[in-house]
């Protein structure tokens, strides 16, 4: 029961939680279209290698059980 409630109290207030953090947010108001943009490719910069290496990770499972396999 504890953990239904919890997870419920985690959905419901967890979309008023501002997940931006101050530096990124103001940069981003304060109106330069040119920062803003360098903001958005620095954030899809970093997000491309986690994935990635989540992938290289699963390529090399699949080859070593097929490796071992044989």
């Amino acid at each position: 029961m504890f953990k239904k409630l919890f997870i419920l109290f985690v959905i419901f207030f967890s979309v008023e939680v501002s997940a931006q953090c101050a530096m990124c947010k103001a940069v981003v108001e304060g109106g330069n279209e040119t920062i803003a943009e360098g903001v958005n490719n620095g954030i899809t910069y970093l997000m491309v290698f986690p994935y990635v290496l989540v992938a290289l990770l699963f390529y090399l499972l699949i080859r070593y059980r097929r490796k071992a396999e044989n």
